[in-house]
């Protein structure tokens, strides 16, 4: 039977899901009920406006949440592993998430109510009432959300390192080995970018916060290294059917 493939050429050999698949995504769907915009209905005109000023940040951070999500589905669905590594590391994936969903939050509201004051517009709360006074705060809010941040992507990078150990067991042709070494690098990335940004707040906790351009850095960064991990796949596909002469 031919192994369907995605977009990426990969085979899909997760296509049924497993227990700890289901679990994880479990946890991930618990994990956004707790980003909702008010656990309590408005029943007044103003509980419905001052609600509705959440709605951005609930957006950015049920976004970040997503991309996490993806990368333990895109992992399930590539290699369909269902083994004590897979299992150990889903789990650590979970307990993080589920840690992590708070800083992310209070992130996603600091961000857009910063926004919301410098651009003058309704599309965050008031960051007077986030309880941030100086700038050892935000270095302080900067430093925790990277350590969950940073957890996060090492873990799904693990899974990644897991797949890539076990390649002659999964029978990875050149395609997969290529896109799982890009994938594996991606998070790596990631990882490197939030240790970055958690290092420089803490190493300055009274400075002017600049940890956040380590995150808007991979913006540039992550296009680039994409882009060369596929022209050195495209490379080796030519010089494989390249005529010997």
């Amino acid at each position: 039977m031919t192994i369907p493939r995605d977009s990426d050429g990969f085979r899909l050999r997760g296509l049924d899901m497993t227990r700890i698949e289901t679990f994880t995504d479990a946890a991930f769907a618990f994990a956004l009920t707790l980003l909702v915009i008010s656990l309590d209905p408005p029943t007044t005109m103003q509980a419905l406006t001052g609600a509705l000023v959440h709605v951005p940040g609930f957006v950015l951070s049920a976004t970040l949440l997503m991309v996490f999500w993806n990368g333990h589905h895109r992992w399930s669905r590539r290699y369909g592993l269902d083994d004590g590594t897979s299992i150990v590391l889903s789990c650590l994936l979970v307990f993080t998430i589920l840690v992590f969903v708070y800083p992310l939050r209070y992130m996603a509201s600091a961000v857009t109510g910063s926004t919301a004051s410098l651009m003058g517009l309704p599309i965050g709360p008031d960051i007077r009432t986030l309880g941030i006074t100086s700038v050892h705060d935000v270095n302080l809010m900067f430093v925790i959300y990277g350590i969950g941040f940073m957890f996060m992507s090492m873990t799904i990078a693990l899974l990644n390192l897991h797949a890539w150990r076990q390649r002659h067991h999964l029978e990875l042709d050149e395609t997969e080995r290529i896109e799982t070494r890009t994938e594996l690098g991606t998070w790596c990335i990631l990882a490197i970018a939030a240790l970055l940004s958690m290092v420089t707040a803490a190493a300055f906790p009274n400075a002017l916060p600049i940890a956040g351009w380590a995150y808007a850095l991979l913006g540039i960064v992550m296009p680039i290294y994409r882009r060369r991990m596929r022209q050195g796949a495209r490379r080796l596909s030519a010089e494989r059917i390249r005529p010997v002469t």
